[in-house]
C-alpha cells in the first residue's frame, strides 16, 4: 500500500512533465519528501528528454585558481576563509597569478580558467582589473572565469561603483563569463543563520540581471544540506527559475552539498550529505528548473562514482579537470583535486552517455564515441 501512495503521489507530476507543463511549490516539496529515489530519478532523465536533452554529457578542461583567500565575512559554512593575520592567509600580485597561470597552461592547456576568492578588505578594484589584464594578454584564447556575485558586490562597496560599472570595468579588462556562488540559500532565516555578514540576496540577483543585461553570461548555485528545509530550497529554485525567465543568461545550474569539516557545523555535530540526498536534490533540481539548460553533476564535491549515478538523475554535466580546487578540500572533501580527460571520458562512456568537452559557453569541442 505504501507503495501505491508514493506512486499516487508522483502520478501528478508526471503527467505535467510529459505535457510540458511547469512544475509549482507544492509540486516541489512533494518531490523532496518522496522517498521512491528511483522513480525521481526516472522522472528528472523524463524531463531532460522531453525538454530536448540527448545522450550528450559535457565537460570542460579548466583550471581552478585563487588570488586571495582573505575575507571579512565570516560565514559559518566556510573553511577556506582566512583573516590577513591567520596562519595559511595569502593574497597574490598579479604577476605571481599570471605567472602560476601560465605555467599550467604548457602543462595542461586548459580552455578555462576559475577563480572565486575571499572579500578582502585590503584590496582594491584594481586588484582585480589588473588579473585579468594580464591574464588576457597572457592567455588570450583561455576564457576568464571569474568572480562570483558576492564578489562583485564586494569590488562595488571598495570602489563606490554601481555593480554595472565594475562589470563593465572587468569585462572591457578580460572577464568571460560569472560562477554560481555567493547564493547558498535565498531564505533570509538561512542566511542570518549561516552568514550573517554576507550582502542581501538581492544584492546577488541584481549582479547576474546587470551581467545578463551586458552579455555575460553566468551560472547559478545552492549550497544545500545544513540549515534549510524543503521548503527553502524550492524556494530558492524558483527564485532563480524566475529569473532566468527575465534575464536568460544562466547556462548552468550547479547543487553544492555543504561539507561541514572545519567548520562551525562540525562541532555542532553536522555530517555530509548522503549520496541519496545528493540525488534527490540533482533530480528535483532538473525538475523544477525547466529553463536552465545544464545541470552539472560536482564530482569535486559527490565524488566520481556518484556523480556517474547522477547522470540517471538529470544531470547533463560533470563540469571538468578542476585542477587545484582548494574550497571544498578545505572542508573536508577527500576527493582528488584533479581528473584527467580520458578519465571523465571513461566515466560518462561506463553510464551509457556520449562523452563530449566542451568550452565554457557549451561550444562543443569534441566528441567520443559512446
Amino acid at each position: 500500500m505504501a507503495v501505491l501512495d508514493r506512486t499516487d503521489t508522483l502520478a501528478p507530476i508526471r503527467e505535467k512533465v510529459e505535457a510540458g507543463e511547469r512544475l509549482d511549490f507544492e509540486d516541489g516539496v512533494a518531490l523532496f519528501e518522496s522517498d521512491d529515489l528511483l522513480a525521481l530519478g526516472e522522472l528528472a532523465d523524463l524531463a531532460r528528454r522531453v525538454r530536448g536533452g540527448d545522450d550528450r554529457v559535457f565537460f570542460v578542461q579548466n583550471l581552478n585558481l585563487y588570488q586571495t583567500n582573505v575575507c571579512r565575512v565570516k560565514c559559518k559554512f566556510c573553511a577556506f576563509a582566512k583573516t590577513q593575520r591567520q596562519d595559511g592567509a595569502y593574497t597574490l600580485s598579479a604577476d605571481e597569478f599570471v605567472e602560476n597561470a601560465v605555467r599550467q597552461y604548457e602543462a595542461t592547456r586548459f580552455t578555462e580558467i576559475h577563480c572565486v576568492n575571499g572579500e578582502s578588505p585590503h584590496v582594491d578594484l584594481d586588484f582585480y582589473v589588473e588579473v585579468l589584464r594580464k591574464l588576457r594578454e597572457a592567455l588570450p584564447d583561455v576564457h576568464l572565469k571569474f568572480y562570483t556575485a558576492s564578489e562583485i558586490h564586494h569590488m562595488s562597496t571598495l570602489s563606490g561603483l554601481s555593480h554595472e560599472e565594475v562589470l563593465r570595468e572587468l569585462k572591457d579588462a578580460g572577464l568571460g563569463s560569472l560562477p554560481g556562488g555567493g547564493a547558498e540559500i535565498f531564505a533570509d532565516r538561512v542566511r542570518r543563520l549561516v552568514a550573517p555578514g554576507k550582502e542581501h540576496p538581492d544584492e546577488w540577483f541584481d549582479v547576474h540581471d546587470t551581467a545578463h543585461r551586458l552579455g555575460i553570461t553566468t551560472q547559478c548555485t545552492m549550497l544545500y544540506g545544513h540549515v534549510e528545509t524543503y521548503e527553502e530550497r524550492i524556494d530558492h529554485l524558483l527564485r532563480l527559475r524566475a529569473q532566468q525567465d527575465a534575464s536568460g543568461g544562466f547556462l548552468s545550474f550547479i547543487p553544492l552539498a555543504f561539507h561541514p569539516e572545519n567548520t562551525v557545523f562540525e562541532r555542532r555535530g553536522w555530517r555530509h550529505t548522503t549520496g541519496a540526498e545528493d540525488l534527490k536534490t540533482i533530480a528535483v533540481s532538473r525538475l523544477v528548473l525547466d529553463n536552465v539548460p545544464n545541470l552539472k553533476a560536482y564530482w569535486i564535491m559527490m565524488g566520481m562514482p556518484l556523480a556517474q549515478v547522477a547522470l540517471h538523475f538529470g544531470a547533463n554535466d560533470v563540469q571538468g579537470t578542476v585542477v587545484r580546487e582548494e574550497i571544498f578540500h578545505a572542508a573536508g572533501a577527500t576527493t582528488p583535486t584533479e581528473q584527467k580527460l580520458d578519465e571523465l571520458v571513461r566515466v560518462v562512456r561506463d553510464a551509457g552517455r556520449v562523452p563530449v568537452q566542451r568550452d565554457t559557453l557549451y561550444n562543443e569541442l569534441r566528441r567520443w564515441a559512446a
